[in-house]
């Protein structure tokens, strides 16, 4: 038997949830499609993690999400140091400077998508398909027709993509891609430190890449995101742990002390991707499925939970103009408007990206003018800081206070 709905969402992570959080108090009919189970929030902390920024604080907080957030395992961070290795440069930024209780917040990623479950398994206009996945795909005048894998065939007025980097509905639309690889491979693990992180982000920059640390739940573990290129990035999988302790260690400039390895290590490739659209007839892409970054500001996640509230509000829009939400000319603002934050946060990380890496004597200079600069000059400096809050370029209702 075949079921309608007014909009079908491809993915039930953080970025798909969250759309059909945002619209709860519609009218719309929605079917959730996701092929992985729920997860679960193991004891020990896990290797995913997101660095939450003051705006999506907000969409959660406006969603309710929030308060389902096991808070025992949400980090506050109220301040920043970033600085360049074997170099006096520095630039360091606090939530005292902003006048805000936290610059943002470390949340594995299985704790906020758990929070996003329960808020939307609440919602009497939500259909979960899951296990089960997007088999088939047709595009009509007035309707898309898709068969899952189970057998079961929807229609839907609107399908949006929230299925990764690798999205099947982006490849089924015969939307292109733009793609570069960085060269680059981000080492993830959690581990334990000598001295405590005091609840502040850092990051160095080496001539291998940025290594950064993030504050995780108790008071000597920290996340790390090391980028390196794909050989040293193998090469520090293989290491033993004692080895890897001090490598990490030194390259750390032992900021924290001793570093001891508390998980797991996990690599995967970085690459910038780019989609010629972030809609068509009946469809739109948020999130990863969009466009990938760099994780050198921690922006990709931030970035995509943008994207499903701006849809969302553009849904809402639509509907109350009476206006089909599926037509991609009802569409156009809400991609000219992502379009338009994704290329200005791919060129930011770009730029950064090239003036980071290598060490280069007369790069390394320049670099290190720009961090003071940075650090000195204070309206430079609270613009960095408003936009690693999420708070620069045009931000969706869901994301301002009140």
């Amino acid at each position: 038997m075949m079921q309608s709905y007014d909009l079908t969402i491809i993915g039930g992570g953080m970025v798909g949830l969250t759309l059909a959080a945002c619209l709860a108090d519609s009218a719309l009919s929605i079917a959730l499609i996701e092929p992985q189970e729920a997860p679960t929030l193991a004891k020990t902390p896990a290797n995913r993690v997101s660095a939450i920024s003051f705006a999506s604080k907000q969409i959660f907080e406006n969603l309710t999400v929030w308060q389902h957030l096991n808070s025992e395992r949400v980090t506050a961070y109220d301040s920043m140091q970033v600085w360049d290795k074997d170099s006096f440069a520095k630039i360091a930024f606090s939530a005292e400077q902003v006048e805000l209780p936290a610059l943002g917040y470390i949340i594995e990623n299985d704790n906020i998508q758990l929070a996003l479950l329960d808020t939307v398994q609440k919602q009497k206009n939500v259909t979960f398909y899951t296990p089960d996945h997007l088999n088939n795909i047709v595009f009509g005048e007035g309707e898309a027709w898709l068969t899952l894998d189970s057998g079961r065939t929807l229609t839907s007025k609107l399908v949006v993509g929230a299925d990764g980097a690798h999205s099947w509905l982006r490849k089924k639309s015969s939307i292109p891609l733009t793609s570069r690889d960085y060269n680059h491979h981000a080492l993830v693990a959690t581990v334990k430190t000598d001295l405590p992180h005091e609840h502040c982000a850092r990051q160095i920059f080496t001539p291998e890449g940025p290594l950064a640390f993030l504050p995780l739940f108790e008071s000597n573990l920290c996340s790390i995101v090391w980028s390196v290129s794909p050989e040293r990035a193998k090469q520090l999988s293989e290491l033993t742990e004692l080895e890897f302790n001090k490598q990490l260690s030194r390259h750390f400039d032992n900021r924290l002390g001793l570093c001891e390895l508390q998980s797991e290590r996990f690599c995967f490739p970085l690459t910038m991707r780019y989609a010629r659209d972030f809609a068509k007839h009946r469809v739109a892409l948020i999130g990863d499925a969009a466009h990938t970054i760099h994780p050198l500001a921690g922006q990709g996640v931030n970035l995509g939970l943008l994207d499903a509230v701006s849809l969302g509000q553009i849904i809402e829009r639509n509907i109350h103009a009476g206006k089909d939400i599926g037509l991609y000319q009802n569409l156009r603002y809400f991609e000219r408007w992502r379009k338009t934050e994704a290329t200005q946060m791919i060129a930011s990380m770009e730029l950064l990206k090239q003036l980071f890496s290598g060490d280069n004597p007369l790069q390394k200079a320049l670099r290190d003018v720009a961090l003071v600069v940075a650090d000195q000059v204070c309206p430079l400096k609270k613009q960095f800081i408003k936009q690693a809050m999420g708070l620069s370029g045009e931000l969706p209702l869901l994301a301002k206070q009140g």
